[in-house]
């Protein structure tokens, strides 16, 4: 084994803390409260009970099936991780879906899986559904129904104290970690280049696709990028976990786009119906504020279940 030189050595360790985050102990700094989140493995479905409009959309396929099955990448958090038990899903993600499921009257089967995989696995029919913080782009409409359930936003992290004293309108030319198959990949960081940097006269931004955000924040921490433009409220929770390794700009990233979060169903799906219905009912329960309130996302809710 070849040995890691210094820079090498502190990446991994912030990978390590990362990872810890999502599915392992606490990092150093960490408050008692993100703690008890990452060990707390409730149900905020439990007590929650069927929307007879709802299970009366649902196929009888799947009523005979009695379970759905939804797709995740479960490295993400608060949105959607693993407990420290490292089994049970939680988050935003986990908890909408189980209040999805329960006013469907179904069992719900997570799938843990690659983001950029979700989409085929969608359209191939892996999956009945997905509840990943997607937004939804042109691409992604063509083979999926998609329904709004929350605000996003995106934000973008740099090196401790910016040294480099970055603006969110002086990316110009800049290496900016996006990870693969997200909005901000597919969607975000095009069109705020365009509109800060290239209708302007200035170089594009660069993006520089990576697999997920612990690897890029691993990556901005041994300086070979010089920021990560992801998601505003994951962000904040890696900055929480390890608060010593970058800053985030305020405020958040103006991306002139759509920043719903949608689920995500093949489209035409008979199962499309049901499952606007289930979510339109989850958006006016008090588990669904109750749930953003408990990761911090309170300024998130909606009150329209729309499909796009």
């Amino acid at each position: 084994m070849k040995t890691m030189n210094k820079i090498q050595t502190a990446a991994a360790g912030l990978a390590v803390v990362l990872a810890m985050s999502a599915c392992g102990g606490a990092a150093t700094g960490t408050s008692e409260t993100e703690v008890r989140k990452t060990q707390n493995t409730r149900d905020v479905s439990e007590g929650v009970q069927p929307d007879p409009a709802a299970v009366a959309l649902l196929p009888e396929a799947y009523k005979a099936k009695g379970e759905l099955t939804v797709a995740m990448d479960l490295s993400s958090p608060p949105m959607t991780f693993l407990a420290e038990d490292n089994t049970t899903p939680i988050g935003v993600n986990p908890d909408l879906a189980r209040l999805v499921a329960k006013k469907l009257g179904l069992k719900l089967k997570f799938e843990n899986t690659a983001f950029d995989t979700i989409v085929p696995g969608i359209d191939g029919g892996r999956y009945d559904f997905t509840a990943t913080t997607m937004s939804a782009t042109e691409e992604r409409l063509k083979v999926m129904d998609m329904i709004n359930y929350l605000k996003g936003g995106s934000a973008v992290a740099v090196a401790k104290d910016n040294p480099l004293k970055l603006t969110n309108d002086s990316l110009c030319g800049k290496n900016i970690a996006v990870t693969k198959g997200s909005t901000q990949q597919l969607k975000h960081l095009p069109n705020v280049s365009k509109w800060t940097c290239e209708e302007k006269g200035q170089p594009a931004i660069n993006a520089i696709t990576l697999p997920n955000v612990q690897e890029a924040l691993t990556q901005l921490d041994s300086k070979r990028v010089d920021g990560v433009f992801y998601d505003a409220s994951a962000l904040a929770w890696a900055n929480d976990q390890q608060p010593n390794h970058f800053t985030i700009l305020e405020p958040r990233m103006d991306t002139r786009t759509n920043t719903n979060v949608a689920m995500g169903v093949k489209k035409g799906s008979p199962l499309t119906p049901a499952l606007q219905k289930a979510i339109q009912s989850v958006l006016e329960t008090p588990e669904y504020k109750e749930s953003l309130e408990y990761w911090g996302l309170g300024e998130s809710a909606i009150t329209e279940a729309a499909i796009r």
